[in-house]
Order: structure tokens, then sequence, then C-alpha cells
């Protein structure tokens, strides 16, 4: 099972980006899904979660200006970033448990700057 995400990049604060992840392979259940971030200098942190019910949770830092979605299938997922922060800059990773195991995608680089 392999994780590819994308859709990172630089914006200026108050824009909007869409980052998605989508999982290949040999595939036959699929749980939770997740974003994380890693700002520079700093320890992974959890941003949003969905669940394979579509039950989201989400960082305090973020509510009201991230959603989480999932896709077509219950094997992508989605994360839009509105009004972005400079503080939201990090590294983003999404997170999937999938065939009872868990797997990281590559990371993409999101960065808020004027």
């Amino acid at each position: 099972v392999q994780l590819q995400a994308s859709g990172g990049g630089l914006v200026q604060p108050g824009g909007s980006l869409r980052l998605s992840c989508a999982a290949s392979g040999v595939l036959f259940s699929a749980g939770d899904m997740s974003w994380y971030r890693q700002p520079p200098g700093k320890q992974r942190e959890l941003v949003a979660t969905i669940t394979n019910s579509g039950r989201t949770n989400y960082a305090d830092s973020v509510k009201g200006r991230f959603t989480i979605s999932r896709g077509n299938t219950q094997y992508t997922v989605s994360l839009q970033m509105d009004n972005l922060k400079a503080e939201d800059t990090a590294v983003y990773y999404c997170n999937a448990i999938v065939n009872w195991g868990q797997y990281w995608g590559q990371g993409t680089q999101v960065t808020v700057s004027s």
C-alpha cells in the first residue's frame, strides 16, 4: 500500500490550498484517514481525521478554517485549507489505516507567506 499526497505550495496569508491523498495497491479495507503536519523545528501534530463513516475531528488551531473529506472512493482524502495563516506553514502528511495497517504519505510542503 502506498499513499501519494499532492497539492502543497506557496500561498499568501488569507489564501486557500487543497491537499489530496490517494492510496494505491491491493486495497480491501479502509479505516480512518488523517492529515498531520510538522512545522519547522517542531514535532508532528494531528490536524484532522475522518472516519470511514464520515465523522470528522479537527485540531483547535484549524477549526472553522480547514475541512477534511473523503473522495469518490474510501481510499482518497482531501484537506481544504482556507484563511491560511503563517503558522500553518509546515510539511503536511497524510496518514491512513488501510488493510488494518497504518501508512504515511511522503509529505507535501505548505508555505504561507507574503
